[in-house]
């Protein structure tokens, strides 16, 4: 088993954090049983973070950092940590996604990433069974940020209506992510429309893909398959795939026929006495 004092700091985000955490709390003349008592967590927790056995939370990073009276120290190590837990190949487009003033996604199977619930996203990743899976689902909670921002980005999903009835994680989870899609009803930037599927053939059907509109930067186009995902600043590539969204928006159901939609398949399929 790994012990603190032999972990290389500059080895890892998570190795940096856990000697940072560990410099901290012993500067404060504290044991992990301590620290775990005041942020509501075990010191078993600690130890392990300490030795980057288990990644942080945001919240576990906010609350020891004020714990240890660390002064935004941990809080400004977080990013790196969230950071490293996503696939290398996805980081160029993480950072793109944070950039952009406008996101336009089209999902054939699942909830876009930015809007998942944390059960949903760990049902979703846990699929691939990673070894590392609280990591990835931390880093793709901490990825959602962006939408809290003071520049957030304008949001606009549409789904297939399958991805409504594709019972991810089970009906509970389901249940909470159908109603966070449906606490966007009324959002200024978030805006989510459903594919029906009496839409028959449609422009989406060669499968999903993101529109990203910057202010300084061209617009980009983006998919995903089952290898690492395809950035094009082609801008013909571009205007192909938003000519797509166009006819995909004209064909979905308006905003408040896809939360009708959404709000009944969310009772009828997994209400309360079909959990």
């Amino acid at each position: 088993m790994a012990h603190v004092r032999d972990l290389d700091p500059g080895s890892s985000a998570l190795a940096y954090y856990g000697s940072e955490l560990r410099r901290l709390r012993e500067a404060a003349g504290l044991t992990q049983k301590q620290v775990g008592d005041i942020i509501y967590c075990t010191g078993s927790l600690v130890g392990q973070i300490e030795t980057a056995k288990k990644p942080p939370t945001r919240t576990f990073t906010e609350r020891a950092d004020a714990a240890l009276g660390a002064d935004g120290a941990l809080l400004r190590i977080w990013p790196l940590v969230s950071r490293s837990a996503l696939p290398g190949w996805f980081r160029p487009y993480a950072d793109l996604e944070a950039k952009a003033t406008a996101i336009y996604t089209f999902q054939v199977q699942l909830v876009h990433g930015l809007l998942q619930t944390e059960d949903y996203a760990r049902a979703v990743l846990e699929a691939d069974r990673p070894g590392n899976l609280d990591e990835l689902v931390a880093g793709r909670m901490e990825r959602q940020r962006i939408l809290h921002n003071e520049n957030a980005p304008f949001l606009w999903m549409i789904i297939g209506e399958g991805v409504l009835h594709q019972a991810i994680g089970g009906g509970p989870i389901m249940r909470n992510q159908l109603a966070r899609l449906l606490g966007y009803r009324k959002h200024p930037r978030i805006h989510v429309q459903v594919l029906p599927f009496i839409a028959g053939a449609h422009a989406g059907l060669p499968g999903s893909f993101n529109v990203l509109h910057f202010e300084k930067l061209p617009n980009i186009a983006y998919t995903e398959d089952y290898g690492p995902g395809n950035v094009s600043f082609n801008s013909l590539d571009v205007s192909l795939r938003s000519h797509r969204y166009d006819l995909l928006q004209a064909a979905a159901l308006s905003l408040e026929d896809s939360a009708e939609l959404i709000a009944e398949v969310m009772e009828d399929r997994y209400g309360k006495d079909q959990a």
